[in-house]
């Protein structure tokens, strides 16, 4: 499933990468430590977290994910948004919690039983 499917389906707020909505997720992982993330989440993926300072882009590149939400209402600050943009990473936003999220995007198909 696209990007741009899930942000229509879950009705997130688009913080940054318009552009690269239209990338393919294979796949996602939700935690708020960046150790986790670094370790577990794979290239493609989209992130789940409540987290919205600047080091969630630098993991995002490193990783090569396909995107972040960030969850419970929480909004990044400009100098996440501008390194988001620089590096071409989508931030999408929403007031659900990341349970839900995650509940939703199993029931897109978007996520499996792991």
């Amino acid at each position: 499933m696209k990007l741009e499917e899930i942000n229509r389906q879950l009705a997130l707020e688009t913080q940054t990468g318009v552009a690269k909505l239209s990338v393919e997720v294979t796949g996602g992982y939700a935690s708020d430590l960046l150790s986790c993330v670094m370790a577990k989440a794979r290239a493609g993926n989209v992130w789940i977290t409540l987290q919205s300072h600047p080091n969630i882009v630098a993991v995002a590149s490193l990783l090569s994910l396909a995107g972040i939400i960030i969850t419970e209402g929480m909004t990044p600050d400009d100098t996440t948004i501008e390194k988001a943009e620089k590096e071409g990473i989508p931030i999408l936003t929403t007031p659900l919690t990341t349970y839900t999220v995650v509940g939703r995007l199993f029931e897109l198909g978007v996520l499996g039983v792991d």
